[in-house]
């Protein structure tokens, strides 16, 4: 954090300051610590603030990134800040002008913006981040709750690359394996990565796996219209299932990964032979399938779209 905010502090005693907006406007103070304005304070899910108080410096760092959040969800002015944490202008005012000096805030004609910090900070987070390593306790949690195999893997054009896998402990053996590659519309978990795409792009990937020679002279379960039925009740639901689709006798459930963008960026899945996974046990683990595929979306830097907010709290 840069040392100008730092070393900023709440004053004790004095007048506020008032200062001009961007573009010239000026505002009327904010309200005092404890009296926020909830007319100008905009929701965030943080809780930074919620804490008991803290010493002068731990405290003026948690005032920055709740500035930081509240900026993201939508705050732009500083009345809006001062509001929304409960501080006073002349105390919002250097908090943010700092922000702004170490480039985390960004001044603009209509106020302030998320700056080009946070991009490069973000970058360097996903390069600390493999995919594999944040994914893998969360394959663990499952294959230890389902004994079955577990997969996880990502798209490379029309096909699914398994970049993970966990056996099952019932003696069972999958011809899957890391490295290996699939259609995707012949794998449950290559329909997972498939859920955003459009109907279009389904049958074009229908297609393509009807065209791979190594699938080409296989029968199909159905036609590509009850395929595209299914797929259209998959996306619906957030998962999808492989009825033996690529493998005769073995059924799986799989849920897609997201990173902070919300694309879908990996899949993961259950997979057993039918006497372990009748259609009933399918159902029952697609909840449990979607949590850990939540919980790694979620340390990728998803967030589930928020039905209520609540305010930061000073």
């Amino acid at each position: 954090m840069n040392p100008a905010l730092a070393g900023a502090r709440e004053p004790d005693t004095g007048a506020d300051v008032a200062h001009a907006e961007p573009g010239g406007a000026s505002a009327s103070p904010a309200a005092r610590p404890g009296k926020v304005t909830s007319a100008s304070a905009v929701p965030t899910p943080s809780t930074l603030l919620d804490a008991t108080p803290q010493q002068a410096g731990t405290q003026t760092l948690l005032r920055g990134l709740a500035i930081l959040e509240a900026a993201a969800a939508g705050a732009r002015d500083l009345k809006t800040f001062g509001a929304t944490l409960g501080t006073t202008r002349s105390t919002t005012h250097r908090l943010v002008s700092s922000l702004v000096q170490a480039r985390y805030l960004r001044q603009v004609q209509g106020g302030y913006l998320l700056g080009p910090k946070l991009i490069e900070l973000g970058a360097v987070s996903l390069e600390q981040m493999p995919l594999s390593a944040v994914a893998r306790p969360h394959l663990e949690r499952l294959a230890e709750a389902t004994r079955d195999t577990i997969h996880l893997g990502v798209r490379e054009g029309g096909d699914v690359l398994y970049i993970d896998k966990i056996p099952g402990t019932r003696g069972l053996e999958m011809r899957s394996r890391v490295g290996h590659r699939m259609p995707l519309a012949w794998t449950g978990i290559g329909k997972a990565l498939m859920l955003d795409l459009s109907p279009t792009a389904w049958e074009a990937l229908w297609d393509a796996a009807r065209r791979s020679p190594d699938y080409a002279d296989l029968p199909t379960p159905y036609t590509r219209d009850t395929f595209i039925d299914r797929m259209t009740n998959y996306a619906g639901l957030g998962h999808t299932f492989d009825l033996e689709e690529n493998e005769p006798s073995i059924r799986c459930v799989a849920a897609p990964v997201r990173d902070a963008s919300g694309l879908i960026v990996a899949a993961l899945s259950v997979a057993s032979t039918i006497p372990y996974m009748p259609v009933d046990r399918m159902h029952e683990l697609v909840p449990v399938v979607q949590r850990e595929a939540r919980a790694i979306s979620e340390e990728l830097g998803w967030r589930a779209p928020q039905l209520t907010t609540r305010r930061i709290k000073r």
